[in-house]
């Protein structure tokens, strides 16, 4: 992940362009619209999911109807990514990130097995069953995944507009911060989501809870088997996850597309300039809040577009690998080894998980 995400923002900065059209001037329209749309149509779905999540664990909490907590956060949401401005909103979207060290507590309330914990983590009984390989695919997608190439290329381009505005600072010194930035995202991302496992393996799996239809169904199996604290993190921070998730999904999409078809883009830009861009935010958000209307299960839908995103994943990878690599487009500036070494292991790994998923499913 940190080397997949500093070849994005690397990028980002060199380039001053968004991935996409990064991609478009390099490679042919048609495959780069392809893989807009698929990632547009996995965003939607996460999305949908984050909304359905958010509103029904907070119906957990306090006692509104669904429906209208649901409208609330998609309004709330879409008025903050549209009226904000970008400076003040990617300071929000960094203190939303606290909301995980909820996972993090909850992690150590509920007691786990240490030991088996760090054993099971280190050496993973790896099955070669297509719904092992299903889930490996979708754990890919949902943390080396692309709508996190496009925001993280995009929003070093706005981090660029925003310190064109100030005092101008070396290309180094940006590479600098844009380090400190992804090292620390990404290890308390991944923090955060290692706890989420502990957590449910620990106390529901261990329990024999093994089907999760909702994100309110894990909260409340937790209730009477971890007590109430760990029953209101796991609730709250399903939303705070939310409110920081959503946003960026929208935003990748929007950016993506509006470099495809050349649309003004960017937070940096207020809704009058950009009114192309900030529409793909909005019918995303809505269509994703459509999804739970439809009688779509929610987790299905988050599992079935992390698997999308992790096939989505392998060219793309493969593609960013090649282009943070070539001295025409990045100077000086082209992958450390470190990042040539990781980065290519991720190809690797995502590569054989998706292929050996396919070849058990069909043959």
């Amino acid at each position: 992940m940190l080397a997949i995400q500093e070849t994005c923002a690397r990028i980002g900065v060199i380039t001053n362009r968004g991935l996409a059209g990064v991609l478009k001037q390099h490679y042919t329209k048609v495959i780069v619209a392809i893989i807009v749309i698929l990632l547009i149509i996995a965003n939607v779905a996460n999305i949908g999911a984050d909304l359905g999540a958010m509103a029904a664990s907070t119906k957990l909490i306090i006692n509104v109807n669904f429906s209208i907590l649901a409208i609330a956060f998609t309004i709330l949401i879409i008025l903050i990514e549209i009226l904000i401005p970008y400076h003040l909103y990617s300071k929000i979207l960094k203190w939303l990130t606290l909301s995980l060290v909820a996972y993090i507590i909850c992690g150590f309330i509920v007691h786990p097995e240490w030991w088996t914990i760090i054993k099971e983590a280190i050496i993973p009984d790896i099955v070669l069953k297509k719904e092992y390989l299903f889930a490996m695919v979708a754990v890919f997608g949902t943390t080396i995944s692309p709508y996190l190439f496009f925001w993280q290329t995009s929003e070093e381009v706005e981090e660029n507009i925003e310190v064109e505005g100030l005092k101008p600072i070396s290309v180094k010194n940006r590479i600098a911060n844009m380090r400190t930035d992804v090292k620390t995202g990404m290890v308390f991302a991944n923090l955060a989501f290692f706890f989420i496992v502990v957590t449910t393996a620990s106390v529901l799996f261990k329990n024999g809870i093994n089907d999760i239809g909702s994100a309110e169904q894990a909260a409340l199996a937790l209730k009477p088997l971890a007590g109430d604290k760990a029953f209101l993190l796991f609730a709250l921070g399903i939303v705070g996850t939310g409110l920081l998730a959503i946003p960026v999904l929208a935003g990748s999409g929007a950016y993506a597309l509006s470099e495809l078809m050349n649309w003004k883009e960017g937070l940096s830009n207020k809704f009058s300039k950009a009114k192309s861009f900030y529409l793909v935010i909005t019918v995303s958000i809505l269509l994703g809040l459509a999804i739970n209307f439809l009688g779509i299960p929610p987790i299905k839908a988050l599992y079935y577009s992390a698997f999308l995103n992790g096939v989505i994943a392998v060219p793309l990878l493969f593609v960013i690998m090649i282009v943070g690599n070539d001295s025409r487009i990045m100077g000086d500036e082209t992958h450390p080894s470190w990042v040539k070494f990781f980065g290519w292991i991720a190809v690797i790994f995502s590569f054989i998980a998706a292929v050996t998923y396919l070849i058990l499913n069909f043959f």
